[in-house]
């Protein structure tokens, strides 16, 4: 019996690194959960928030007339959730643009502590976890990515 137990683990490790159809059905699972995180996402920053943004939508200005920073700030602000947002989309900037759209986000967070009174402070980490998904997913990617910039 214990022969049999011990030639478990070492069948499971050697399937799942062979690529037997357990491992590849969970490998196409993840992908297609961080495609769809991807485009929903993608979605998210360049319709819902990019986008009221760069139209100068009264919501969106009110906003930043009460921060204090002006428009040019605004339209900034939209632009890189816009950039985030076709990042997201592109195989080869996935990695960087989540992780950018993370330290964006914590940026919007502070904001919203000291600038809003804490009103709606969470919202960011609702949208950070799964881009920190994306970007866990994409890591080596990214790795070269950097490599080849240096």
């Amino acid at each position: 019996m214990s022969s049999t137990a011990a030639t478990t683990p070492a069948t499971t490790t050697t399937a799942a690194a062979t690529g037997t159809p357990s491992a590849t059905k969970s490998g196409k699972a993840v992908v297609r959960v961080v495609w769809t995180l991807r485009i929903l996402l993608a979605l998210f920053f360049a319709l819902a928030s990019a986008l009221p943004k760069l139209l100068a939508l009264p919501a969106a200005a009110t906003v930043f007339d009460s921060i204090g920073v002006g428009h040019w700030f605004m339209y900034l602000t939209g632009l890189v959730e816009l950039a985030g947002a076709v990042g997201l989309l592109v195989r080869r900037l996935t990695g960087p643009a989540a992780t950018a759209l993370i330290v964006f986000l914590v940026f919007a967070f502070v904001t919203q502590l000291t600038a809003m009174h804490g009103e709606n402070a969470g919202t960011p980490f609702l949208f950070m976890v799964p881009l920190a998904v994306i970007a866990w997913n994409r890591r080596a990617e990214t790795v070269e990515l950097l490599g080849r910039l240096r």
